[in-house]
């Protein structure tokens, strides 16, 4: 019986040199029946990230190319096929992960909101088919409504904790909601676009439901997910972040916890841009920065003496023992 077009959903990937995992992931989301297409952006690739695509689509006519010629980034890729898009759900998916089954449907039936996300479950590539196995009913798929404060406030950073962000999330978007407010990805961050999106559908009135039970499974590699991000990155972040907090009127409450994450990646981004300075300018013109303003120098000792006793968590550390770990306490 074929579902009603209500429950159709968009599989949107963004790929760029994917060649190894992107079948995976295709396959992944059109065992979803309510996948009624998956468009693959090849980010300008250098690998046969555009050929197994075209083979994937001439096995599937879901399966539909959009082929960039010069790299934008993630952001900018996914506009390209939120432009396109026929379903009126799109549901993001990196190249290198892959839905659960029957992730899409416990998805767009939890309905009365225009964000629907589930849990992820990270696991090391070797760990992943275990994963996709697994029986996760134990986890009743309880969905609950998230406001924009708590989405912020599950942002900011937790002591020993690696990853915990809520702007991490995949959720299933509504492409009407998207597209009546002109909301697309900033094509400019290459740091905290998922976030910057989710937050600005939160400004424009957007509703968020969130379950604990994983629907979507990440991978979790060291020389990805635990790459330093350049002072660009988080100086383009920490300038969305300022512009969030003068969007419009908001609560208190939504406000501080705002200041406080903006905050956080102000810090983050002194501190990268401090270690690039004694790297590649010489440590006096990094003292310099360190005392150019007062709320630098102790964040940025504090940050350095962490590193060095390791005592900051990475995400190669992300796995439990067992070889999954989840982002939300299931």
């Amino acid at each position: 019986m074929a579902l009603h077009e209500s429950l159709h959903v968009s599989v949107v990937i963004a790929a760029h040199n994917a060649q190894h995992t992107l079948a995976r992931a295709i396959h992944s989301a059109l065992t979803e029946p309510e996948t009624v297409e998956v468009i693959v952006v090849d980010d300008a690739s250098d690998d046969d990230t555009r050929l197994v695509t075209m083979r994937e689509a001439e096995r599937d006519a879901r399966v539909r190319l959009i082929p960039l010629d010069v790299n934008g980034g993630p952001g900018a890729a996914r506009n390209h096929a939120l432009d396109v898009a026929i379903a009126p759900y799109v549901a993001i998916l990196d190249s290198d992960d892959v839905f659960l089954p029957g992730r899409l449907n416990r998805l767009v039936r939890a309905q009365d909101a225009e964000i629907v996300a589930d849990n992820i479950a990270f696991a090391n590539e070797a760990d992943l088919e275990r994963m996709v196995a697994r029986d996760w009913s134990a986890i009743e798929p309880v969905f609950k409504d998230l406001s924009a404060t708590e989405f912020v406030r599950g942002n900011l950073k937790r002591p020993g904790v690696a990853r915990g962000e809520l702007g991490f999330l995949k959720p299933v978007l509504s492409q009407r909601f998207l597209d009546r407010h002109k909301l697309r990805y900033d094509p400019a961050l290459r740091l905290g676009e998922d976030y910057d999106l989710y937050t600005r559908m939160f400004l424009a009135g957007a509703r968020m439901r969130l379950t604990s039970r994983p629907g979507y499974g990440a991978v979790v590699r060291a020389n990805s997910l635990s790459a330093v991000h350049g002072a660009d990155e988080l100086s383009q972040l920490h300038d969305r972040l300022e512009g969030h907090l003068g969007a419009g009127t908001l609560s208190a409450s939504l406000s501080r916890a705002m200041r406080t994450h903006r905050d956080e990646v102000r810090r983050k981004r002194d501190h990268r841009v401090f270690l690039d300075l004694r790297k590649q300018v010489g440590n006096r013109a990094a003292l310099r920065y360190l005392l150019g303003a007062f709320n630098r120098p102790f964040p940025i000792t504090l940050q350095i003496a962490k590193d060095k006793l390791r005592r900051v968590p990475k995400a190669g550390d992300a796995v439990a023992g067992d070889g999954i770990r989840l982002l939300l306490p299931a």
